[in-house]
């Protein structure tokens, strides 16, 4: 019996090209979920490994959708191979119930995960190029040093509550949290 896997990561936006290439190959049960691949907890995954019994196969679409790391990624060809359960990737034509396909499928792995550590190491390098440039990434901040100054003048005074500054700094009350934790308290006392 062929069973499917097919997962989407959050950033993906539907599985349809996925689940087509699944139902195309004959899998007559596929199992569907959202998570990123680097998370080892992936229930989905786990129902259809257990379903899995010896002669069946894992299909999936393509190598990246079951693992992020070669070690992941031979371990559960391990697993498979000692229950007795072959491994087929569409999009690369692996399957592992043969020699041939255990071979590519291992030199697959690995030239998948050496790709994703040289786009780790040029992310890095981009990085650290920008702020010796003087350059920040990230998220600007939410709130100015003058906005929290307001704020705080604001939370002094106790019928003004922090969703009513939060409301007028533009932001939503956790942001406001966030900036000044305990809000209310830590101003109070601070306060005349």
């Amino acid at each position: 019996m062929l069973i499917g896997y097919a997962r989407v990561s959050t950033r993906d936006l539907k599985p349809h090209l996925q689940l087509d290439a699944l139902r195309e190959a004959g899998c007559e049960r596929i199992f569907e979920e959202t998570a990123s691949g680097a998370k080892r907890d992936r229930p989905e995954l786990t129902s259809a490994l257990d379903y899995l019994r010896a002669g069946d196969s894992l299909v999936v679409w393509k190598l990246d959708r079951l693992a992020r790391s070669t070690r992941q990624l031979l371990e559960t060809v391990e697993r498979l191979e000692q229950r007795g359960i072959g491994l087929k990737i569409l999009a690369q034509n692996i399957d592992t119930a043969n020699a041939g396909g255990r071979l590519i499928f291992t030199v697959f792995s690995a030239i998948a995960e050496f790709e994703r550590e040289i786009i780790r190491e040029r992310t890095r390098a981009g990085l650290d190029a920008a702020r010796a440039r003087g350059q920040t990434g990230g998220r600007p901040r939410a709130l100015t040093e003058k906005d929290l100054r307001e704020a705080r003048a604001l939370l002094i005074d106790p019928a003004i509550t922090v969703e009513d500054v939060a409301r007028r700094l533009g932001v939503g009350p956790s942001t406001l949290y966030r900036y000044l934790p305990a809000a209310r308290h830590a101003v109070r006392e601070a306060g005349p």
